[in-house]
């Protein structure tokens, strides 16, 4: 059966081609990255057995190299932050006019803003919808979505009476408020928020934007995890940065997540990982040709149209919208740094095992997020439209992304004395073997100035204080970073490896859902 041109713009694994050649193409594809990480680790363990010196070296370079980056990177944090700070006091309406005494009328501008609910509570789900009435932006421009599921909301009464509570407190705040839910066991959908998403924007479309006859271009989504709480001016900033940035229509908008709601409510290591997800998508605000979309993030209602809005069959829909567009206009696409926060929460359960257990399974969500490695790489060999020069930057750091991921914590903080162990009695009366620990030591030790500078980094983006904090607080939450080097293996390399084993071996991964709760 002949296929359209772009069949593979919905491709959601490799079962789901009808032709053989391209089936087993991106079946390869998907064994990538896992064989990949794996063939690292066991070349670790043989050649530090049958070439100990080798490895040895290896090791040392290796360190360096993970020193440097880490410096490389820290000056990108903190670039990002100066740039963080300036932003969240510029004044984003007074900019607006400027913008607008230029040719760019803002007002003009509507903002679409989707929630997808699952079975969260009434006070989060409140939370987030009263953050938005505090916007400066003015409120008869935003259209706001409640999406909620339909199997959530039949399996708990308590949640349908949320929803319904929050309708009848916010419906009258906005422009428009209305309330979708999202039908369960439509065929050929993978239940998540990819599909509500993709619901809620259609009922957008068509119970608002197309009656009110609404230009596309001039309506901005937003897509938020129910748990996302605006700062001000956000919409501000956002209007402000799609009017005039070079190729709005060809553009995602990338605000930074602070993961810090609830973060006084949360154990040490859940902070650090909290953190540490937010410093990662400070670093990637600096480095703009290669950032894509995370989590909570914003585009023109025009070209998500265009491509059909959100796949329905993926679990990590919030970068796979990316890879939608920059197949479908042909490597014209881009990530648009706000350098502007959002606020979510950080994962918290009642205990603090389950709490270790639910971090586990959301790092192992966020890494399953290789499964876009397939999804680009076989678009890729598919669009001939896509400079060749493009392919091979992204789908280099893609592969070396993932790979990096899921092995270098290991090879850094675990298998690194793997020389001494399996390396035998002649590699071990070497000057080679006695210097290694030492110099590693050392390098470890003077990147333990970058893990310090995130430390303090980490205080000063602390939220309000609650009335039982102490100073001395201050020194806990400093400490707990001796904690990174655990929380790097135990909820980033381990659960990054998972995820590529999975997809590896086939066993695909459904979309698991973050309980969200308050105290």
């Amino acid at each position: 059966m002949h296929q359209p041109e772009s069949y593979y713009l919905r491709v959601g694994g490799a079962g789901e081609l009808a032709d053989e050649q391209d089936r087993r193409f991106y079946r390869f594809l998907e064994i990538l990255p896992g064989s990949l990480a794996w063939l690292t680790i066991f070349l670790m363990f043989f050649l530090s057995w049958l070439i100990p010196a080798f490895v040895a070296v290896f090791i040392i370079l290796f360190d360096v190299y993970w020193l440097l980056k880490t410096v490389f990177l820290s000056f990108h944090l903190r670039g990002t932050f100066r740039k963080m700070r300036l932003n969240l006091k510029t004044d984003w309406m007074a900019k607006l006019g400027e913008v607008e005494k230029n040719g760019k009328p803002w007002r003009g501008v509507y903002h679409l803003v989707l929630l997808p609910m699952y079975n969260e509570s009434y006070d989060v789900v409140r939370e987030t919808l009263d953050s938005l009435t505090r916007s400066r932006y003015p409120l008869d421009r935003l259209i706001v979505a409640l999406a909620t599921e339909e199997r959530a909301m039949e399996a708990d009464a308590a949640v349908a009476e949320a929803a319904k509570k929050i309708e009848e407190e916010f419906k009258d705040k906005f422009f428009r408020f209305l309330t979708t839910r999202h039908p369960a066991d439509i065929a050929g959908e993978l239940a998540g928020k990819g599909s509500n998403d993709a619901w809620a924007v259609k009922e957008a479309k068509r119970l608002v934007i197309d009656p009110l006859g609404l230009d596309y271009e001039k309506i901005i989504v937003s897509v938020f995890d129910v748990d996302t709480q605006i700062f001000p001016d956000y919409f501000g900033c956002l209007t402000f940065n799609f009017l005039t940035c070079e190729h709005p229509l060809r553009s995602s908008f990338q605000p930074i997540p602070f993961f810090t709601n609830n973060i006084y409510w949360a154990p040490a290591l859940a902070r650090i990982i909290s953190f540490s997800a937010t410093f990662w998508q400070m670093m990637q605000q600096s480095r703009p040709e290669r950032l894509t979309t995370f989590s909570s993030h914003a585009m023109a209602f025009a070209p998500l149209a265009e491509i059909g809005f959100w796949q329905t069959n993926v679990v990590s829909e919030d970068s796979r919208i990316f890879w939608q567009c920059f197949l479908h206009f042909d490597g014209d696409w881009r990530t648009v740094p706000l350098f502007y926060p959002v606020s979510m929460d950080a994962n918290v359960a009642p205990s603090f095992w389950k709490t270790m257990v639910n971090q586990y399974k959301q790092q192992r969500r966020w890494g399953y997020g290789v499964e876009n490695i397939p999804y680009m790489l076989f678009g890729f060999s598919k669009n001939k439209k896509i400079p060749f020069r493009k392919k091979l930057y992204f789908g280099f750091n893609g592969l070396e992304g993932f790979h990096s991921w899921a092995t270098n914590a290991l090879i850094v903080f675990s298998l690194g004395w793997l020389p001494l162990i399996l390396g035998g009695d002649a590699f071990k009366t070497t000057m080679l073997s006695y210097n290694l620990p030492q110099i590693t030591r050392f390098i470890l030790l003077l990147a333990t100035a970058g893990i310090a500078s995130s430390a303090v980094l980490s205080v000063l983006l602390l939220p309000p204080k609650p009335e039982w904090f102490r100073w001395w607080h201050y020194a806990l939450y400093i400490l707990q970073w001796v904690l990174t080097p655990f929380s790097l293996i135990a909820f980033g390399a381990l659960p990054g490896l998972e995820a590529q084993t999975r997809m590896m071996l086939g066993k695909y991964m459904g979309f698991w859902v973050t309980p969200k709760s308050r105290n």
